[in-house]
């Protein structure tokens, strides 16, 4: 009996295993909230990043939920950077398919933030500005609001730039005796476009029980829509051998990028030559003593050159070579 137990125990390891190897890698980037801005305005008494604040809701859902391998945001945004990406083109299918491919994901998601505020399909300041006047602390409430807030997310093939789906996440919650963001921005709101929707305070009110609605129903709607991403044909390792061009900072860079098999994530064994050993009659390099430094695990990547974290003994000089292990 205990020896089947222990059978059925690694047959469902093997199975979870199969199943995390099978899932999509997949990057979200920060939603554009351009059509929202004087409503959010309006709301918070100054400029949000609501694309940003939302965007960091859904990957805490879809990694916890555990259907898609997302990307670190962290490995993202600095390969956004490298690329001048700007937040003009964050719902850009074309653009996005490009940092997907660079990043090595499956499918890049890509959306807008179409309402944010009042029940009344108006994505301008008018409905809200009238209603609620100047947000601010000791405000007026109004006696009854409702608050709606919808996203409409694309999931971008990377090698196509094709839009595999497109959801749409509707959140609404109404309440009596106080207006859509409660009492003030207290708390949750740290000013100079940063938003902390994550905060329980913002929670509370009834514009974040709607944006963590919408999210719920939108994160439902990607993940169901899983099974079109492709399922690309595992392609053969591709051997990466470079040098290290530059060890100055704490992020080391290699002169072999994406053109030459790398990617974002991966891990490389950094070594240096110790000795090299020639043929006494020729003087001709017959082999190379290597010793292992540590390991190079790459954050961002372009064509010709990538950038890693290193690991190991160290340290790092110029000249090491790179390559997988």
């Amino acid at each position: 009996m205990r020896r089947a137990n222990v059978l059925i125990a690694l047959s469902l390891l093997f199975t979870a295993s199969l199943f995390a190897q099978d899932k999509h890698r997949v990057a979200v980037m920060d939603f554009n909230y351009g059509t929202v801005t004087t409503s959010v305005e309006a709301i918070f008494g100054s400029n949000q990043d609501v694309g940003k604040g939302i965007v960091d809701l859904l990957i805490d859902r879809l990694v916890n939920d555990g259907t898609f391998r997302v990307i670190e945001r962290q490995a993202m945004s600095k390969l956004i950077a490298e690329q001048n990406f700007s937040n003009s083109n964050r719902a850009d299918p074309a653009s996005a398919a490009k940092i997907g491919k660079l990043l090595g994901v499956d499918t890049i998601i890509v959306g807008d933030i179409t309402q944010f505020g009042r029940d009344d399909h108006n994505t301008s300041a008018g409905g809200i500005g009238s209603a609620l006047g100047h947000y601010g602390l000791g405000g007026v409430g109004v006696h009854k609001s409702k608050a709606v807030v919808a996203i409409t997310a694309r999931m971008v093939d990377v090698n196509t730039g094709e839009i595999l789906a497109s959801v749409t996440g509707t959140g609404e919650s109404s309440r009596s005796g106080t207006d859509l963001a409660g009492g003030g921005a207290s708390g949750w709101s740290g000013g100079g476009g940063h938003l902390d929707m994550g905060s329980s305070n913002f929670g509370q009110t009834i514009i974040g029980e709607a944006v963590k609605a919408s999210v719920a129903q939108l994160a439902t709607g990607l993940e169901s829509n899983a099974p079109k991403v492709p399922t690309a044909a595992a392609p053969a390792p591709v051997p990466v051998s470079g040098l290290v061009a530059d060890a100055t900072g704490n992020d080391i860079v290699i002169n072999v990028g994406s053109s030459s098999g790398v990617h974002v994530g991966d891990k490389l064994a950094v070594t240096r030559v110790s000795r090299v050993i020639k043929d006494p009659t020729t003087g001709k390099p017959l082999r190379s003593i290597e010793t292992p430094v540590g390991q190079l695990t790459i954050t961002s990547v372009d064509a010709g050159s990538a950038v890693g974290t290193f690991t190991g003994t160290g340290p790092v000089k110029v000249g090491d070579t790179v390559k997988t292990p």
